[in-house]
């Protein structure tokens, strides 16, 4: 039993982990790897494996960084199964074509520049309509249901809270008698973010593959993120301007409608129109629609009460480029959410073309903005930027809002980590930018004693032998009374929490919260004395 680290080791994109289990071969995830030139390079490299050896693919979630090279997969001789949720599966119809078509402009883009250099064009990584090929071999499965993937292997998709069908998997792999378990977080998402359900709590693993995109960082109070979007939008309101917002289409783009829709309910912004103008951002809406049944139960008590988390009056779905266009003809008061999220191509170009250099208008970033990007100077206070060749003047407000990440922080990754009952052997970290995995590790350490392994890119490690770490792992639980003390003190742990954050609203609490409060106190004795009585 074998793992290599293919993609995201030591860097944020292109997720891709090669396991072998006797004679079977698999992958879990195939992502593009995106920024800084030598990373894209990535992208064009021979796969370090034969595709057709592959016997089926796991995937996590639909974002590009982990999906976006299963198309060329395909071309190069992939032929199996690509198992992932079905919430996945419908998102990445949408994603991977619209990958395609990019992956064809940048190819005829960048071969007139190598014509001109003397260098031979390339073809493009895929084309939508291998895209849309590539589809054909996705084979969508529910949340929770055990999966035998192939021979000596089994699998479980449990929610990750990241976005919209993502999932952590729980991967049981057999040979020679031999079973481990491991688990991969794929992107692990926030809790109590709007829409889709929190992180499933895995509580054994005898491996952990771990993201740790913020490993390092910490986010503002949901609360607080959704105060400032309020302030943003009644300041555009008091300038009689439009708001602009660059958004990424999938997650982002519908948690923006959702805090929206709530404000207005609440009467704490005026009801300007609301325009989204992306056509992936309109399709990925309708295919959150159509999966409401992976919604949280916040989102749910809005569909029983007749009201789409997704639809307001004023809302309009922007769907032809000449009605795009219309938009930057009008005026007064408006917001329009747009891609790309880093503003490097698409309709949001256009908006920003025409609303920079206006002293009324704001532009609100919610999202991640990369090094070299466009938005990332806007953001750092570019007096000036170039689109489409010409030079425009800033002058509209420049507003950020950290909050709305998808993925989990320190803070949150670490209660995640918590609620393991049996420790793992060891932690693989994947999936973060170099500097975050020094404090990173440092941090997991510190906390909990896991032994934590960040590995190369390439290097591979043997799963059947016990993997010395950094740090010695601390003594796996060993009897169930253990495992039912452990388990107490993180209910007991939880149940504090809850009765603090309680206490601080208690003039808001519900008679239904406390009655919940009172259950829970019950339930926890009760464990307690079972467990006594088996001492």
């Amino acid at each position: 039993m074998q793992i290599t680290f293919f993609g995201a080791a030591q860097m944020v994109t292109g997720s891709c982990f090669y396991l072998e289990v006797g004679q079977t071969k698999f992958l879990v995830d195939c992502g593009l790897f995106q920024g800084a030139s030598e990373e894209r390079d990535y992208n064009y490299r021979a796969f370090p494996f034969n595709p057709g050896d592959l016997d089926f693919l796991l995937l996590t979630h639909a974002h590009i960084d982990h999906s976006g090279l299963i198309p060329r997969l395909c071309q190069q001789g992939f032929k199996g199964r690509v198992i992932t949720t079905q919430a996945t599966a419908d998102l990445c119809k949408i994603m991977l074509p619209d990958s395609g078509y990019i992956q064809e402009m940048e190819s005829e883009w960048n071969n007139r520049k190598r014509v001109r250099q003397g260098e031979p064009p390339r073809e493009p990584l895929y084309t939508a309509d291998q895209a849309r090929e590539a589809l054909n071999f996705f084979y969508p499965v529910h949340y929770g249901e055990e999966i035998k993937a192939g021979e000596g292997v089994t699998v479980r998709f449990r929610d990750a809270g990241h976005i919209l069908g993502s999932a952590i998997l729980e991967v049981w792999l057999q040979e020679n008698n031999k079973q481990i378990k491991m688990v991969f977080t794929g992107d692990l998402g926030q809790t109590d973010q709007p829409i889709i359900r929190d992180p499933a709590l895995i509580e054994t693993a005898d491996y952990l593959v771990m993201e740790s995109t913020y490993g390092n960082r910490f986010h503002i109070d949901h609360g607080d993120r959704v105060e400032l979007l309020a302030e943003v939008v009644n300041e555009t309101a008091a300038t009689n301007g439009k708001l602009i917002i660059p958004s990424f289409a999938v997650g982002r783009a519908q948690d923006l409608l959702y805090h929206l829709k709530l404000l207005r309910l609440d009467g704490k912004i005026p009801d300007f129109p609301v325009y989204i103008d992306s056509p992936m951002a309109v399709s990925a809406t309708e295919t959150f629609r159509r999966n409401s049944q992976y919604f949280d139960e916040d989102t749910y008590q809005l569909l029983r009460q007749g009201e789409s988390p997704f639809e307001f009056p004023g809302l309009h779905f922007v769907r032809t480029a000449e009605e795009s266009k219309d938009l930057n003809q009008t005026e007064g008061e408006q917001i329009i959410i747009s891609a790309s999220g880093m503003c490097e191509a698409g309709r949001i170009l256009h908006h920003l073309r025409h609303n920079l250099w206006r002293p009324e208008a704001h532009i609100l970033f919610v999202g991640y903005q990369a090094e070299g990007t466009l938005g990332r100077r806007i953001l750092d206070g570019a007096r000036a930027v170039k689109i489409f060749g010409e030079e425009i003047i800033v002058k509209a407000k420049i507003h950020q809002i950290q909050g709305f990440s998808a993925h989990a922080d320190q803070t949150g990754m670490i209660k995640w980590l918590k609620r393991f009952v049996a420790k793992p052997k060891a932690v693989f970290l994947v999936h973060g930018d170099e500097e975050v995995f020094p404090e990173w590790e440092a941090v997991i350490h510190k906390e909990l004693k896991l032994p934590t392994i960040v590995p190369q890119m390439g290097q591979s490690f043997d799963l059947s032998n016990t993997i010395v770490a950094e740090e010695s792992p601390v003594p796996s639980v060993k009897d169930d009374q253990e495992i039912l003390r452990h388990t107490l003190h993180l209910l007991d742990e939880e149940y504090l929490d809850l009765r603090g954050r309680l206490r601080e609203k208690e003039s808001l609490v519900s008679a239904e919260e406390l009655e919940d409060l009172e259950e829970l106190t019950k339930e926890l004795k009760r464990i307690n004395e079972l467990i006594k009585q088996t001492v």
